[in-house]
C-alpha cells in the first residue's frame, strides 16, 4: 500500500535521526551547481534580500535569464533547463542513484560527477554536499523520494543517491530535508519561506507546503506580499496545501481596493491576478457595474497595448468577471460597438444580460442565490441601486423604472439616510430615484420619501409627467401613491416626503403592507407631453 504523503506534520519526531550514521541506510550526495548566480554563489535565493521586492525581482530575473540561456543555442539551452528547472515548472527535479558512491563529505569542496552531462560548458559545479538519510521517512513523507528508492531498477538498491540543486536552492533544500525528519522550520523568514514552498513543491513534500502556508499566512499581510503569492507557479498555488494562502491574499486584495473608485489610480498598476481577485468579490463599493466595465477596459489598454493580446485577456480572463446584467442598457449598447472586445463574445454577453432583465423576479433570484451562478448574476455593495427600466417612444417619450430595496436596506436610512438609484434615460435626459427617511414637516414624525430628480446637464429644462407607485399586500399589484408634473433643469428633484403616509414605525412593522418577502417594490413612470 503507498504511503499517506499528504498527512500532517504533527506525527512522530525523528529529528534525532536527521544526518545519523545509526539511523540511516544511505547517504544523499548533493550536487551544487551554479545556475544562474554568480560563481560561488551561497545560500537560498530569499537569503540575500531585503523584502518580499527584492525576492519576486530576483527569481523573475531568474526567469528571464533562464529564457535567454534557451534562446542562445543548443548546448547552452540543454544546461539552462538542468540549472533551474522548476521555473518553467515542466522539467523533474535530477535525480539519480549511484554505484560507486565517493566518501561522506560534510559542505565538501568541488568535486566531479559521474554524469557526463556534467561536461557540458554551461554547467559549473560548485561544491558538493553529502548527509545520512533514512530512505524510509523520506519516502513516507514524499513521492518523489518514494519512487526513486522503489522504482524496480537494480540502482534503487544502492546505498548512494544523488540530487542535483542550484545554488540558490541550497538552504531551502537542507530546510526541507530537516522538515521531513522533525516537521519543524527554523525561520520565518518570509523570502526563505518562499523558497521552502516551492522546493517543496518541486520534491512533493506537501505536509511542508501546508506548513509554510500557514507560517506565511500568519504573517501581516500587503499589497506585495498578496500580489506575490498569486504570482507563484501554477503548480503551488493551484495545490489544495497552498490554496487557503492564496485565498487569504485575494480576501486582503478585495478588502483595501473595496472602494474601487477611491483606489483608482492605485489599482490601475496591480497585475492581472490582483485585479482578478478584486473583481471576484461581491463587496465592492462602486457606482455601479457600469463604472466595473469601464475600470476594465481603461485598466486593459493601459496593460497590454496590443489589441489582439488585449482582447484575449478580456475575453477569457476579465469579462467573465464583470456582471453585465446589472449594467444599464445604455451602458450595454457601448459594449456592442467597443473595438477592444471580440463582436461574437460581446454580442453573447448582452443578450444573456437582457434577457435576465427581462426575467421574472423569482428566477433572477434563483440564479443570484444558485452556487454554480451567484457569481455572474448576485448583486455587489452598488453606492446607486440598480434598476429595471422599460422604454416607449410612442405616442410619447415615455419609461417605467422599478426599483427593489431590501428590507435591511430600508432600516439603514433611519433617521436622515438616502439610497440613490443609477440614472436611466428619458427623450436623452439622465434621471435617477432617491428613497429617503426624512422628517414629515407637518406631523413631525419620520417617515418613508422618494424623488425624482434629474442630473445636471447645463441649462436645459423639460416637463414631466410622473407617477410613483408601490405594491402592497395582499394583492400584490401596484398601487399608485403620488403623481404630478414638474418642469425639471439640472440638478433639481421632486417627489413626496412621506409616501405612505404613514409614520417610520408603521412602514417597517413586521405587517407592514409595503414589503413583500422582505422586499419593497417601487415604480415610477415618467412621460414627456411637451416638446
Amino acid at each position: 500500500m503507498d504511503p499517506d504523503f499528504s498527512r500532517a506534520s504533527g506525527g512522530p519526531n525523528f529529528e534525532f535521526a536527521f544526518n545519523s550514521v545509526n539511523f540511516s541506510d544511505r547517504v544523499l550526495r548533493i550536487e551544487i551547481v551554479a545556475g544562474d548566480d554568480a560563481p560561488g554563489a551561497k545560500g537560498a535565493a530569499g537569503e540575500g534580500c531585503s523584502s518580499l521586492a527584492d525576492w519576486a525581482r530576483h527569481r523573475k530575473r531568474r526567469r528571464e535569464e533562464l529564457r535567454r540561456g534557451k534562446e542562445s543555442g543548443a548546448n547552452c539551452k540543454v544546461e539552462a533547463e538542468e540549472c533551474d528547472t522548476y521555473q518553467e515548472g515542466n522539467e523533474e527535479p535530477v535525480a539519480m542513484i549511484e554505484e560507486s558512491p565517493p566518501d561522506i563529505e560534510q559542505d565538501g569542496e568541488d568535486g566531479e560527477s559521474s554524469d557526463s552531462s556534467w561536461n557540458m560548458e554551461c554547467t559549473q559545479l560548485l561544491r558538493v554536499k553529502s548527509i545520512y538519510i533514512s530512505s524510509a521517512i523520506l519516502a513516507a513523507k514524499s513521492p518523489f523520494f518514494y519512487k526513486l528508492f522503489s522504482n524496480g531498477m537494480k540502482e534503487s538498491d544502492q546505498r548512494h543517491a544523488t540530487l542535483r540543486i542550484t545554488a540558490s536552492e541550497e538552504n531551502a533544500l537542507m530546510e526541507l530535508l530537516s522538515f521531513m525528519y522533525s516537521g519543524k522550520l527554523t525561520t520565518n523568514q518570509p523570502t526563505l519561506l518562499l523558497d521552502i514552498l516551492m522546493i517543496a513543491d518541486k520534491f512533493e513534500v506537501v505536509s511542508c507546503m501546508r506548513h509554510c502556508s500557514q507560517l506565511l499566512r500568519s504573517l501581516p499581510m500587503t499589497t506585495e506580499s498578496a500580489l506575490l503569492y498569486l504570482d507563484l507557479p501554477s503548480s503551488i498555488s493551484m495545490a489544495t496545501a497552498v490554496q487557503p494562502l492564496t485565498d487569504t491574499a485575494k480576501e486582503f486584495l478585495a478588502n483595501k481596493y473595496k472602494d474601487l473608485t477611491k483606489f483608482q489610480d492605485e489599482a490601475m498598476t496591480i497585475p492581472l491576478a490582483g485585479i482578478e481577485a478584486i473583481l471576484w468579490s461581491n463587496d465592492l463599493q462602486v457606482a455601479s457595474e457600469d463604472a466595473i466595465y469601464d475600470f476594465v477596459i481603461k485598466w486593459a489598454r493601459a496593460q497590454y497595448p496590443k489589441l489582439e493580446e488585449r482582447r484575449e485577456i478580456l475575453g477569457t480572463r476579465l469579462l467573465p468577471l464583470v456582471r453585465f446584467c446589472h449594467m444599464t442598457c445604455r451602458k450595454l449598447r457601448k459594449v456592442l460597438a467597443c473595438s477592444d472586445l471580440d463582436h461574437e463574445q460581446a454580442t453573447k454577453c448582452v443578450t444573456e444580460a437582457l434577457l435576465y432583465k427581462a426575467d421574472a423576479p423569482h428566477r433572477q433570484r434563483a440564479l443570484a442565490a444558485d452556487v454554480m451562478t451567484c457569481r455572474k448574476y448576485a448583486e455587489r455593495a452598488y453606492k446607486y441601486r440598480p434598476l429595471k427600466v422599460v422604454e416607449f417612444d410612442r405616442p410619447y417619450p415615455q419609461c417605467i423604472a422599478y426599483l427593489d430595496l431590501k428590507r435591511e436596506e430600508c432600516s439603514r436610512l433611519f433617521p436622515s439616510g438616502r439610497i440613490y438609484s443609477q440614472a436611466f434615460h428619458l427623450a436623452g435626459q439622465g434621471f435617477f430615484l432617491s428613497a429617503h427617511c426624512n422628517m414629515d414637516q407637518q406631523s413631525a414624525f419620520y417617515c418613508f420619501g422618494l424623488f425624482l430628480g434629474m442630473q445636471e446637464k447645463g441649462s436645459t429644462s423639460v416637463t414631466v409627467d410622473y407617477e410613483f407607485a408601490a405594491r402592497t399586500r395582499p394583492s400584490g399589484e401596484f398601487v399608485s401613491k403620488y403623481k404630478g408634473y414638474y418642469t425639471f433643469t439640472g440638478g433639481k428633484a421632486v417627489g413626496y416626503r412621506n409616501l405612505f403616509a404613514i409614520p417610520w414605525p408603521s412602514f417597517m412593522a413586521d405587517d407592514s403592507l409595503f414589503f413583500i418577502d422582505g422586499v419593497l417594490h417601487l415604480r415610477a413612470e415618467l412621460t414627456i407631453k411637451q416638446p
